[in-house]
């Protein structure tokens, strides 16, 4: 069975369309009209093996906070669209990510018990003309349409720009670990039956 999924969202302030494939090869193909969440996008879907179309036309005019938010709830809800019943899946990603003096670690746990805690002091606001604000912003977001409890720590860092890259790259290799099917497992990882 083929675990992707197609999403578009269409509001008064972005317009996305958003394929993702969880068992990919790393391929992406990003409009998003904001260059630095492209980037950080990339290099997701590289380190995940996912692939990721995404083409978003949003008002970032204003600024790219409605873009960058909606592309985070348009990912998990194709994440989560993508899983189904989440049979056979290992559940539960790790990933420590290393990028120059900055460390940074990620943990998932594909629950359908959405929550979110993010401990990350990024030194400056912005990276080139990104508000680093609204790494937050897509984070949360994403956490919650994909039913995901998320943890997000930077150990240490000084480079902005390298913190929040470390940060996507733990996020892409957490989610393949945890998306991985584990031929042990028989139904979904939980004693309750369901997830």
């Amino acid at each position: 069975m083929e675990r992707k999924a197609k999403i578009e969202r269409n509001t008064n302030e972005t317009k996305i369309k958003l394929v993702f494939a969880v068992d990919g090869e790393g391929q992406a193909n990003l409009d998003t009209g904001v260059p630095f969440l492209t980037h950080m996008l990339d290099l997701f879907t590289k380190h995940g093996q996912f692939n990721l179309d995404v083409a978003a036309n949003g008002d970032t005019e204003v600024d790219d906070h409605h873009t960058t938010e909606d592309i985070g709830i348009c990912l998990g809800q194709a994440l989560r669209e993508a899983l189904g019943d989440k049979r056979g899946i290992k559940r539960y990603g790790n990933a420590f990510v290393p990028m120059d003096e900055t460390l940074a670690q990620v943990v998932v746990d594909l629950s359908n018990r959405p929550h979110f805690e993010m401990r990350a002091e990024f030194p400056a606001p912005r990276v080139g003309t990104f508000d680093t604000e609204l790494v937050h912003e897509f984070l949360w977001k994403l956490a919650l349409e994909a039913r995901m409890n998320l943890h997000v720590i930077v150990h240490y860092g000084h480079n902005t720009h390298h913190m929040i890259e470390a940060v996507f790259k733990a996020l892409g290799r957490a989610l393949d670990e945890a998306t991985t099917v584990d031929p042990r497992i028989k139904g979904v990882p939980s004693t309750k039956g369901m997830l």
